[in-house]
């Protein structure tokens, strides 16, 4: 096993999120263990559950079963709905959901309690909404930072967090491969956020789309401008853009789209280290 030290950054994307579990089998396949890890947003989730000591192929068996059945899905989220009416059309009149009660009613048994009980030093990124700043969170209840890293305005309410009010963290760093470690040798970085795509036979967007897809436009300027100024040393882009950001009932065929990155994750990752490992041979 190598001893070089290598950071992976899991980004935002939503149901396209499913996409990083081919990037963490790849790491499994070259007998990799990330020396630490930042998420933000799905990758919050993903990242959480891999530093925990899940492997690629039990986060892939996990993500199938819990959207195998789409009723079951339903059911839960029946259960979770806002039982005032103030909280179903409230101000400005959209229905949004407690982010970390979904959170532990669909994958809160596959993530620890607290930070300190990982296996792998994670961060994770949310917004903190009334100073408008990116805050990185790497102690005290992991499950509280999942659900503010994954609380989308549109779906989630806010998420209070040692006092501050956090939103989703892809609003300030949708891909955060600047808030691993500093002493990382190699950087992993995957990026699932993905633009908007038009409905069948419609070109105009609803409502949903319209918002989630001014996000998603707002991820990708953030991602590009970061780009410009440092790169990670292996950058992946899954080929899903096909899919939207709440297509989690198509978790299968995600899957089965983003399943080239497991290749191509194994021979980016495998020839950085051999670079990395013959540049520091060299006297």
């Amino acid at each position: 096993m190598t001893t070089v030290r290598i950071g992976l950054a899991l980004g935002g994307g939503g149901a396209r999120g499913m996409a990083h579990v081919p990037v963490m089998e790849a790491f499994d396949d070259l007998g990799i263990r990330p020396a630490a890890i930042a998420g933000t947003s799905i990758g919050a989730i993903f990242g959480a559950a891999f530093a925990a000591g899940f492997d690629g192929a039990a986060l892939r068996e996990i993500s199938q079963a819990t959207f195998a059945d789409r009723n079951a899905v339903l059911a839960r989220l029946w259960k979770l709905r806002p039982r005032r009416l103030g909280d179903l059309f409230g101000n400005p009149g959209i229905m949004q959901f407690n982010a970390l009660k979904v959170l532990e009613q669909f994958v809160g048994q596959h993530i620890p309690a607290s930070f300190e009980e990982l296996q792998t030093p994670l961060t994770l990124i949310a917004t903190d909404f009334y100073l408008c700043r990116e805050v990185r969170l790497q102690q005290g209840s992991l499950h509280h930072a999942v659900a503010a890293s994954i609380a989308i305005p549109a779906l989630f309410k806010p998420v209070t967090v040692e006092g501050r009010i956090m939103v989703d963290g892809g609003l300030v760093n949708p891909l955060p491969f600047d808030a691993l470690p500093p002493d990382m040798d190699i950087v992993v970085a995957s990026d699932v956020v993905g633009s908007p795509i038009p409905r069948k036979g419609r070109n105009l967007p609803g409502a949903g789309d319209a918002v989630f897809g001014a996000t998603q436009i707002l991820m990708q300027s953030i991602v590009q401008e970061k780009l410009k100024n440092r790169q990670p040393d292996v950058l992946v882009k899954p080929d899903i853009s096909g899919f939207r950001v709440l297509d989690f009932m198509k978790t299968g065929t995600i899957l089965e789209a983003a399943e080239p990155m497991r290749e191509t994750v194994k021979r980016q990752v495998a020839a950085a280290i051999e670079a990395f490992e013959a540049g520091r041979a060299i006297p």
